[in-house]
């Protein structure tokens, strides 16, 4: 059985190399020639560095991001001032939750470092290559590649289609599934340019009425002296250097604009109304668009990939019934649609004070660790508690180990709880008894009082937890009957 990704981004690459790692590594196409030449999407969050450690990338990407020092996030008149208003200085502190780092890397640089361990772990990653068409019926798709250096196609077979073809998503249209939400919410352009600005680190929110649109953004890359800026305008601008002037406001300032395509782009607010069509699913983009303020967008990209890909893994290899892939909708959408949400907040805090006052705009998630450790996945893939409220939020600081909450972090006398998880289902028990039912899970004996508080079992309890980290089924006293009929029920599983 075969998978095709179509998107080399954040989402499709991910999906691709936790696939592989999987053992199932599927076939990728990505029509641009390289990875991005534009820095994009920038930092990952903890949650997201323990996904890639699981992948073996996290110390690559520490080591690709820029030097420490300050990370300031303004709105400002200029990068040089008035500041109006200091947004955040520091990342929160969420080291009661994940041993992980922050990184700050961007999307010119994590491309690259997804392909290549994709590639080691044997996906078949193919750019200057377009889908031309798909079909799907009954027992797969039929889909027609195009190799863009050559001009040749060829017709392929495949079981699933992974759709990560970016915010366009020519396979989201064709299937006729719409977005929700607030649609676009403004058009701008940017350039890359390279300026002695004292190597600082800042993501610069302008209100100037000097810049075309009276707004802007100026942000630092990876690279010392290189920084992205964009305006809100249709139009292509005559004179970026004194465009990049205002924005760092340096009247003389000489930078040198980079000879690269000028990024047009739309702020769009929308959730695809279903996140699977049949045999197709959709990542990323594909499934999402949604302002860019927050980081939210590449983080949850990766994410998507981090937690399709094991279900797509055990399908393809008949280790799981094709329901299990069911469960991507009703577990990715509603995280995804409080994510969009939650990003066209911080628009219209750091950058839209026309949309501050609107009385529809969601209130913040509170504490904001919640956006990343303790949002629930509740979708077919989990065994409830009986009588669980289907609640979708817990304050990750007060852990419950309900079925469909991320695991929660524990530190062990030899690493974490963390430590354990990603590479496939883990039992978490500190009863031995365990260990002999189902072959196919690890099973872990711990005899931390901390472990059987958080997790809300006894020692002679077990819980269940998924390769995404997310736990699936719980007991709180010695239920071997109950580990095997929730092991098939996760896993659609008819033996």
């Amino acid at each position: 059985m075969t998978v095709l990704v179509v998107g080399g981004g954040l989402s499709g690459l991910s999906t691709a190399m936790f696939m592989a790692l999987h053992g199932a590594p599927p076939l990728l196409i990505e029509r641009h020639p390289t990875t991005s030449v534009h820095p994009k999407a920038r930092g990952q969050f903890p949650h997201v560095m323990e996904a890639l450690r699981v992948a073996g990338v996290d110390e690559q990407v520490t080591a690709a991001s820029p030097p420490d020092g300050e990370f300031r996030i303004i709105r400002a008149v200029s990068l040089n001032g008035p500041v109006l208003q200091e947004i955040m200085t520091e990342s929160p502190d969420f080291s009661a939750l994940s041993q992980a780092p922050w990184a700050n890397v961007s999307q010119e640089r994590m491309e690259p470092i997804l392909v290549d361990r994709a590639r080691e772990l044997g996906a078949d990653l193919r750019f200057n290559t377009e889908l031309v068409s798909f079909e799907q019926h009954e027992n797969g798709i039929t889909a027609r590649l195009r190799n863009l250096a050559t001009g040749e196609e060829e017709e392929t077979e495949v079981d699933y289609l992974v759709a990560a073809d970016g915010h366009r998503s020519p396979i989201r249209e064709k299937l006729g599934i719409e977005l929700i939400g607030r649609g676009v919410l403004g058009e701008g352009t940017g350039t890359l340019f390279e300026a002695d600005l004292g190597h600082r680190q800042v993501l610069c929110y302008l209100l100037n009425s000097d810049l075309p649109g009276g707004a802007g953004v100026l942000v630092s890359t990876d690279v010392p002296g290189r920084y992205a800026v964009g305006v809100s305008s249709t139009d292509s601008p005559k004179d970026w250097v004194q465009i990049i002037r205002t924005a760092t406001g340096i009247p003389d300032l000489e930078p040198k604009v980079l000879d690269l395509p000028h990024g047009r782009s739309q702020t769009t607010h929308g959730v695809a109304e279903r996140f699977s069509e049949g045999r197709i699913h959709l990542v990323g983009d594909a499934a999402r668009l949604m302002p860019p303020t927050g980081a939210f967008g590449g983080n949850t990209a990766i994410m998507d990939g981090f937690h399709l890909a094991w279900k797509l893994a055990m399908v393809t290899r008949g280790e799981a019934g094709p329901g299990l892939l069911a469960s991507h909708d009703p577990e990715r959408r509603p995280y995804s649609k409080i994510i969009a949400d939650q990003q066209l907040l911080l628009f219209s805090q750091r950058g839209r004070p026309d949309l501050a006052d609107d009385p529809a705009l969601p209130k913040p998630v509170q504490p904001v660790s919640a956006l990343f450790f303790g949002c629930r996945q509740l979708g077919g893939a989990i065994i409830a508690d009986p009588g669980d409220p289907g609640d979708l939020w817990e304050d990750p600081a007060q852990p419950t180990g309900r079925p469909g909450v991320r695991a929660p972090y524990v530190k062990l006398r030899n690493g974490s709880t963390t430590d354990l998880l990603g590479r496939g289902f883990v039992l978490l028990t500190g009863y031995h008894a365990y260990r002999d039912i189902i072959a196919k899970i690890e099973v872990h004996v711990l005899d931390e009082p901390e472990f059987f508080r958080a997790y809300g079992i006894s020692p002679e309890g077990a819980t269940l937890v998924r390769p995404d980290f997310v736990i699936a089924w719980r007991s709180r006293g010695f239920a071997p009957e109950e580990l095997e009929k929730a092991w098939r029920a996760v896993l659609d599983w008819q033996a």
